[in-house]
């Protein structure tokens, strides 16, 4: 599984964040995404999916297994 986030789509919502806070921060100005890893952390994988799924912006995107 990997994972890439658009930042310049992202628009700061902090779903990601909330589901998946392994994988994902959030820009301290900004508020934008920040992918911490490009494979999710152990445990993670149902949580990355999810905020695909949840993103309003569709600013994550997970190809693979």
């Amino acid at each position: 599984m990997k994972i890439t986030a658009d930042t310049e789509a992202c628009v700061a919502s902090g779903q990601c964040v909330l589901l998946a806070p392994g994988t994902f921060d959030q820009d301290e100005d900004s508020g934008t995404v920040v992918l911490l890893a490009a494979e999710p952390a152990a445990g993670e994988e149902d949580a990355v999916r999810q905020a695909e799924l949840t993103c309003p912006a569709a600013a994550i995107r997970v190809t693979g297994a």
